[in-house]
């Protein structure tokens, strides 16, 4: 009786010690495996997409900024505002490389006040990763933009409404984590955007807010 209970617990041993050795190994490749600050793979592709509100407020003066609105007599056009509240949707994708990141996004704004009819770009970002889900980051990118009913009858063209030019930008996402909702969503889910660009030499001032949802 004795040898065979010795004989079942070996048996056992001998079966159990696959998955230890398989739990081990598991262990120890997640704890050797490099993590952005956030505890998630430090290297990936993270796409998203977002809406935003804002404000964007051009130059409109004499030789700087978007051309003045002139009359086909070069006298100078009232009652038009290159200033108005924008609603954009973008969508993007992020390549995480440990605690930086690189990636691209497109964008449509709509304005909704003022004399802003359409805007749509593309921009490169690139940054860094902080906190949970947390990006600090640049922009660089090309931006349209159609005016509504704005004509600068530039070189005698009396339908001059679109202007186009590069944009730069700076700005910050944060998760519910950083913002002390914690463990709504972990790895995945809601960030709150911030962010200001600006349209060619500094011709405009363009603050946005907004949420961004990743994958």
């Amino acid at each position: 009786m004795l040898k065979l209970k010795l004989a079942a617990a070996a048996l056992a041993v001998f079966a159990a010690a696959p998955a230890f050795a398989q739990d081990a190994s598991s262990t120890a490749a997640t704890e050797t495996a490099p993590t952005a600050p956030d505890g998630s793979k430090a290297f990936g592709i993270e796409p998203y997409v977002g809406v935003m509100g804002g404000w964007e407020q051009f130059d409109n003066e004499p030789n700087h900024g978007i051309p003045q609105a002139l009359n086909a007599n070069g006298s100078l056009r009232n009652n038009y505002r290159l200033a108005g509240a924008l609603v954009q949707g973008v969508a993007g994708i992020n390549v995480p490389l440990g605690p930086v990141f690189v990636g691209v996004e497109g964008n449509v704004a709509k304005g909704v006040s003022g004399n802003i009819n359409w805007e749509y770009g593309a921009a490169g970002r690139f940054g860094v990763r902080a906190g949970d889900s947390g990006l600090f980051y640049g922009k660089v990118g090309y931006q349209w933009i159609d005016f509504d009913h704005y004509a600068t009858y530039v070189s005698g063209n009396p339908n001059d409404k679109s202007h186009s030019g590069m944009t730069y930008g700076i700005g910050t996402e944060v998760g519910p984590k950083d913002i002390g909702l914690k463990g709504i969503t972990g790895n995945a889910g809601f960030r709150i955007r911030a962010e200001v660009n600006t349209f060619g030499d500094f011709h405009s001032f363009r603050p946005m807010l907004g949420v961004i949802t990743h994958f």
